[in-house]
């Protein structure tokens, strides 16, 4: 392929440079003051890779399998599957920890130059016969679509889906031409495990792609340039059969990470579900057009080079039917099927999203970029097939002017690109006509993306529920934390107020707080009963600061007003219970706490007051607002079943007759600590507890005193752990188990799935291996 060099290099400058400029011109980080702490990006994101950074340079708490820091222990691997696993995310111990925010924005600019390079690679070797620089733009306007820089940038895992598509359409070139059969499952794999779910829609995308691939090749008048040196294509249905079996061997291979991934949801605390409801037609073009946003509308728009090649297609003379009619239908029936129940859900994996209803709106830009490069390969349009796709671009920008979408700006810049692409594409070709005309091309793109960008960015901050960026303030209290560590004696609670959704994962310890895909139910059932709080319908929890629950758990430390407080009233990670049933946890979160730690803690208010001395604690799921007592104050944030909010501390009872005020007239419960009592029930637990606990990267060692009783670890009883001679069992959501005779206590975890994964991993390759065996007999009797 001649220039390609220079087309992959500028469609990835182009890429580059548009998104920094838009970051730029809306004074965003790392080019402003403006922050992009919004919504996943902060709470779960940057996180995840702070996480990763730590593992990466061994400072974490835990390893690839279970995770010590976050949701009082939990699974990692499903975790790591769906936000940790793109080849880019090991990039960010490049920087140091502190700048863990630099490293995942400069991780989402690569990503997007990435997939640029990759669609300007794949439009030059399905049709060689283009400019080399239009390549290069249409492959820049493809990794710069709507969809990209408002949906991705803050889900910067869903672009590996932006780069999937590309190259799930380039692999499916290979099996066409008969070629590349080892490298073909390898690419699948990758891509499937960079980003499963958006993987999944870009190999549907991929698919349709290689059907009009396989019904158009050898129609053209102009043959590819190195077709001779190329294997003839198979037959349809043989193809067919060749790109099925390399997608399931890529996704076998991957399947040690996929299949944990898969069962981990379905564990998962179930998320809301919606029913899907279509956009308005006004408002999905309108998404057509630049500088638009809305969260819940296909996110559509492609630099105007695109629509305006796109529409001419249908309208040349010069290239053969069946391509002009098979690329046009193939973009009308993507974007009809983002459109339409049924097919909404095919691309969804069956299930309507809880956020954004069009997420695969990528592969809808990069058929739409695939059918302008159609048209550019076989030249230039004329004068009347450009009017024509003018025309078209114009309609289509008519029907959306009643969508309050719309800007002014978007239809300045509209207007300015069409006017801008239709007079390059009327230039002359050659010399200095040519340059204008790329410079005109060039610049519609940044201006246009750079625009979008920015408009995004600002309504993104507007709209999204948005986070405080790391500063000095955290970087005080990552600091207070990681000296108070006293892991694995005790755990240090990163507190309240929290930071983001993973606060233990961002600035250390070890607390309940966790947001995740893969929040197991029965830790967030365990955390409600406990009386802990919670937002995103149960799967963001949040940090529960209680003292029995410190004390069960064995917090010695915790973030609260400002530094680190110290505690000596807590348990040690393992302990042994009396003989007995386990709890059963009932209504009152109060009366859990005591089953679960085995003591009368809490005094009921006399006359709906605590007595004096007690620490008196409020429970009102629903209410929202600030709660009293007498001057002391707290703020809950509740409303089920989107919140819920946590136990609260009104402070210590100080005056008798002082009664706790609800927000807004609500109900609530109403507990009177007594400390003294939890001392001496700690105290008691504590005689009989583990004598050493190690935890380890997959599981948990203790030494306990032999006799009759329930062994039990301060860790939620997840699917996946085993203990050596004796089966786990739960003891009010914990992991636990009759006390060994040997008096060593030695559990492992395992996701599951794993094993599984693992088997059919290795079953995939082999049968990769197999499939090639008899074509490397037959080299090798071939040689001379």
């Amino acid at each position: 392929m001649p220039n390609a060099p220079r087309s992959l290099s500028l469609s990835a400058l182009l890429a580059a440079a548009a998104v920094c400029a838009g970051d730029a011109v809306a004074r965003v980080f790392p080019f402003g003051p403006r922050h992009r702490a919004v919504n996943d990006l902060a709470n779960q994101f940057v996180p995840f890779h702070a996480h990763l950074w730590d593992l990466l340079r061994g400072r974490a708490d835990g390893g690839l399998l279970l995770d010590w820091r976050a949701g009082w222990g939990t699974s990692f691997l499903p975790d790591y599957g769906t936000y940790l696993s793109s080849p880019f995310a090991p990039l960010v111990a490049l920087l140091p920890r502190a700048d863990i925010e630099y490293a995942v924005y400069g991780i989402t600019v690569l990503k997007t130059a990435v997939a640029a390079a990759a669609m300007t690679f794949l439009l030059r070797r399905t049709g060689p016969g283009g400019v080399w620089w239009w390549a290069a733009v249409l492959g820049a306007a493809y990794a710069l679509c709507g969809w990209s820089l408002a949906e991705g940038t803050y889900n910067p895992m869903w672009l590996d889906g932006l780069i999937a598509f590309p190259l799930l359409c380039l692999v499916g070139e290979w099996v066409r031409e008969g070629r590349r059969p080892l490298l073909g499952p390898l690419v699948v794999a990758v891509c499937w495990l960079a980003n499963f779910y958006t993987a999944y829609m870009a190999t549907l995308g991929a698919a349709l792609v290689l059907l009009v691939r396989l019904a158009t090749t050898g129609t053209s008048a102009r043959a590819p340039a190195r077709a001779p040196a190329r294997a003839p294509a198979r037959a349809p249905a043989r193809t067919l059969l060749r790109a099925a079996l390399t997608t399931a061997f890529g996704i076998g291979l991957a399947a040690p990470v996929l299949v944990p991934v898969f069962l981990g949801s379905r564990h998962a605390y179930p998320g809301v579900v919606r029913e899907f409801d279509p956009a308005a037609g006004t408002d999905v073009l309108a998404r057509l057009l630049p500088a638009t946003y809305s969260f819940a509308t296909p996110a559509a728009f492609v630099c105007t080079a695109v629509p305006l090649l796109a529409a001419t297609l249908l309208f040349r003379r010069d290239v053969p039917g069946r391509e002009r009619w098979l690329w046009t239908g193939l973009c009308g029936a993507v974007a009809l099927s983002m459109q339409w129940g049924p097919t909404h859900l095919v691309w969804h994996v069956f299930a309507t999203p809880n956020g954004s209803p069009y997420r695969q709106t990528f592969v809808l830009s990069g058929v739409l970029v695939l059918a302008a490069w159609t048209a550019v390969s076989h030249g230039l349009p004329d004068r009347r097939s450009l009017s024509a796709g003018v025309a078209v671009v114009l309609a289509l920008a008519a029907g959306a002017l009643p969508s309050r979408l719309l800007t002014p700006t978007s239809l300045l810049l509209a207007g300015a690109g069409l006017a801008a692409v239709a007079g390059a594409l009327l230039l002359p070709r050659r010399g200095r006509y040519g340059v204008l005309a790329a410079l005109l091309v060039t610049g519609t793109l940044l201006g246009q993306a750079a625009a979008t960008t920015a408009h995004a960015d600002r309504e993104r901050a507007a709209r999204l529920d948005d986070y405080p960026p790391l500063g000095a303030e955290q970087e005080r209290r990552a600091a207070a934390l990681t000296a108070a560590d006293g892991w694995p004696a005790y755990r240090t609670d990163p507190g309240l107020p929290r930071f983001a959704g993973n606060d233990p994962l961002l600035l250390g310890g070890q607390g309940a707080a966790y947001y995740s895909s893969h929040t197991p139910a029965v830790l967030t059932e365990t955390l409600t009963a406990l009386g802990g709080g919670w937002t995103s319908r149960g799967r963001n929890l949040l940090s529960l600061d209680n003292p029995v629950t410190d004390a069960v758990f064995g917090v010695g430390a915790r973030w609260r007003d400002g530094s680190v407080e110290r505690t000596e009233t807590y348990l040690p990670l393992v302990t042994v219970r009396p003989p007995g049933p386990p709890p059963v946890y009932g209504p009152s979160p109060f009366r859990n706490q005591e089953l679960l730690l085995g003591a009368r803690v809490y005094e009921a208010p006399r006359a709906g007051a605590c007595p004096v001395g007690t620490e008196v604690f409020l429970w009102a799921p629903d209410a929202t607002g600030p709660a009293r007592l007498g001057a002391r104050t707290a703020d809950l944030l509740g409303g089920r079943p989107k919140r819920s909010a946590a136990m609260t501390s009104l402070g210590v009872q100080r005056t008798a007759g002082t009664r706790a005020e609800v927000p807004g007239g609500g109900r609530g419960e109403v507990g009177c600590l007594d400390h003294a009592r939890l001392r001496e029930a700690v105290a008691s637990l504590r005689a009989g507890a583990a004598t050493a606990v190690r935890p380890t990267p997959d599981g948990i060692r203790a030494t306990v005193p032999a006799g009759a009783g329930t062994v039990v670890m301060a860790a939620p009883h997840i699917a996946g752990w085993s203990c050596a001679d004796s089966p786990t069992t739960s003891y009010g959501g914990l992991l636990a188990l009759p006390v060994p005779a040997s008096g060593t206590v030695d559990c492992a975890f395992r996701p599951p799935g794993l094993r599984v994964g693992l088997a059919v991993g290795a079953g995939a390759l082999v049968a990769l291996m197999l499939s090639r065996l008899p074509s490397a007999i037959r080299r090798f009797r071939e040689r001379p």
